[in-house]
């Protein structure tokens, strides 16, 4: 199905064939139609999807032909939450690309960054609001935003603020808002906290489930190398120097490990930069502009920094860490292979990891092809780590000062 063939207004079209968009994608088909028919849904498909255009082109088709008129001040109309900043400003981005020509107004509000300048364009009213929760809740506290007048609320990468601890938030946001508004939610993956979301604040919802297993792309290579933790790094730096070329994106569990990883990728003469949460919102727009400008060949990130990016022309993924959600294993392959190139996604496993492949093995209905030939193989007899905590006083076997002390007192 191609977008001319949606019943969209001539300024949304024109916007839509500028960014020489012409066939939908299936989660646009499927549901572009049910938010024009002003229905409740709840969407669970991953990154590079197309998520984005299934619920901004209709929300501006239906907000086009009532707009409000620049005397009587504009009221936000439909508002979008999501959990990140980076997350918010591709959104923002997105709507600004397709309502170009339509005089609907929309902004971006999130935390990490000064909240006058974001109150004075608030001020002036806005039709489309994107934000992520804290920020909008301190601003309506503020009297800034004013949430009675909403016609359409998404929730965006619903599993990932609820993982985050905003479920608190989103009930919060979802009372202030009218009773009769429609409700979009949109979800990688729907665990049983989403389904108690939904039940609660929707209104008799279509389901459209774009399957994970389709979205294991045939146009991206899947490798899997068993490897001791330990030897991670080592592995990495082997590939890096002999065998993976272009831009790479590598997913590591935790902040530390970011941080860590890029040290040693600097060390040893490569230009990297990182994103996660505990970097500053200049830190971050500044290290993802130089991999987009291919500045920079190496993006290292946790899965929570990366959610919602889009970066196109993806060499490389690579999972350092396996992840422990299976459709995350999708989710993350699916940044590279697309528009009908070829990517190739690299996997590290560990002992501790091996029931994660399991796993993902099973979503995907394949075997990963494993790489045997390489330096640092993986003992099959070999057992899970154990890493002692960082900063543990005491440790195993081994007695403290105060023992000893008074073991001597004994004898």
């Amino acid at each position: 199905m191609q977008f001319n063939e949606l019943k969209l207004n001539k300024p949304i079209l024109k916007a839509i064939s500028e960014s020489n968009y012409q066939n939908l994608t299936q989660v646009q088909e499927r549901t572009i139609p049910l938010v024009l028919e002003k229905r409740d849904v709840i969407v669970s498909a991953q990154t590079g999807t197309g998520k984005t255009a299934a619920f901004a082109l209709p929300i501006l088709q239906l907000l086009f032909n009532k707009q409000d008129t620049p005397k009587k001040g504009k009221k936000i109309k439909a508002l979008v939450v999501c959990p990140t900043r980076e997350l918010a400003l591709q959104i923002n981005e997105s709507f600004k690309t397709y309502g170009k020509y339509t005089n609907l107004r929309t902004t971006v509000v999130y935390g990490g960054a000064s909240i006058e300048p974001q109150k004075d364009i608030l001020k002036k009213g806005v039709d489309i609001l994107i934000a992520t929760p804290g920020r909008l809740l301190d601003l309506h506290k503020q009297d800034v935003i004013n949430l009675d007048y909403i016609e359409i609320l998404v929730l965006d990468e619903a599993d990932l603020m609820l993982d985050m601890g905003f479920i608190d938030d989103i009930k919060k946001i979802e009372r202030l808002c009218p009773l009769d508004k429609q409700t979009l939610l949109f979800s990688a993956t729907i665990p049983f906290k989403v389904q108690q979301l939904a039940e609660t604040s929707l209104n008799d919802p279509v389901k459209v489930d774009i399957s994970p297993t389709s979205l294991a792309a045939k146009s991206v290579d899947q490798v899997l190398y068993y490897v001791p933790k330990p030897k991670k790094i080592e592995l990495c730096l082997h590939l890096l120097r002999n065998e993976i070329k272009g831009t790479t994106l590598i997913f590591r569990r935790t902040k530390f490990g970011v941080d860590k990883l890029e040290r040693t990728l600097l060390k040893n003469n490569y230009y990297a930069v990182s994103i996660h949460g505990d970097k500053t919102q200049i830190a971050r727009e500044k290290s993802l502009q130089k991999f987009k400008n291919k500045e920079v060949d190496i993006l290292i990130a946790t899965d929570v920094a990366a959610r919602g990016i889009d970066i196109s022309n993806l060499d490389a993924v690579i999972n350092f860490d396996i992840p422990n959600v299976p459709e995350t294993y999708v989710h993350r392959i699916g940044r590279t292979g697309r528009a009908g190139k070829v990517g190739k996604a690299y996997s590290f496993c560990s002992a501790d990891e091996k029931s994660y492949i399991a796993t993902i093995q099973k979503l995907i209905n394949s075997e990963i092809f494993v790489i045997e030939d390489h330096p640092y193989p993986l003992d099959p007899k070999a057992k899970p780590e154990v890493h002692k905590k960082q900063g543990s006083k005491y440790r195993k076997g081994r007695k403290s000062t105060a023992s000893k002390k008074k073991k001597k007192r004994w004898y």
